[in-house]
């Protein structure tokens, strides 16, 4: 149970109805953070467009944009980014190994050396104080544009910020992915080395 009461449908003006309306369109339920933050009319217009402008931004591969997400979703412990996050990996044909194994990705089989690089990157940024390098980097500009790199580091970004405001307020898992496969949490010692390039 959150600890601020989700805005009910029927208490919802038309900004919120319209929020809950595309939600319900795109995870077949309202997500319970955005009906927490539908309590404050600014923030969640605000926090929309944001959402809204990630969502479209279609120019880093969206498998790499996941997994960096999913990353960030388990090192802060989010049960809800957690538990949506495995259902859109899901939705999106990543690997069901992929997930499983994002705790251990780099003595893993299931990822490339760019996905490996994303992968630290998340971890880096996740991380607190942040922990990324040039040396990281400039790797990951061997295959990402300037406009990819933006893009995949304000979806990094904006995972922590969920993570972080769902963990506050209580906001936990919904089921979304219920019967997918399961991201195992961070392990203490296990996310450590953001900055370790590995060939």
């Amino acid at each position: 149970m959150s600890r601020v009461q989700a805005l009910s449908p029927a208490e919802a003006g038309p900004l919120a109805k319209a929020a809950f309306a595309y939600s319900r369109r795109e995870f077949g339920r309202v997500a319970e953070p955005l009906a927490v933050t539908a309590r404050h009319t600014k923030i969640m217009a605000g926090h929309g467009a944001f959402e809204l402008a990630v969502a479209r931004s279609k120019r880093c591969p969206e498998h790499l944009k996941l997994l960096g997400e999913m990353k960030a979703a388990l090192m802060a412990g989010c049960e809800w980014c957690i538990d949506i996050g495995a259902f859109l990996m899901d939705r999106q044909g990543v690997p069901p190994e992929q997930v499983r194994d994002l705790s251990r990705h780099r003595s893993s089989d299931a990822f490339d050396d760019l996905e490996r690089l994303v992968l630290d990157y998340a971890e880096g940024i996740t991380s607190t104080p942040v922990d990324v390098s040039d040396e990281l980097v400039a790797r990951l500009r061997e295959h990402l544009d300037d406009e990819q790199l933006v893009e995949l580091t304000a979806v990094i970004a904006l995972e922590n910020y969920r993570a972080r405001f769902n963990w506050a307020l209580g906001i936990g898992g919904q089921g979304f992915a219920e019967g997918g496969a399961c991201a195992m949490p961070e392990l203490a010692g296990e996310a450590g080395g953001a900055n370790e390039v590995r060939a």
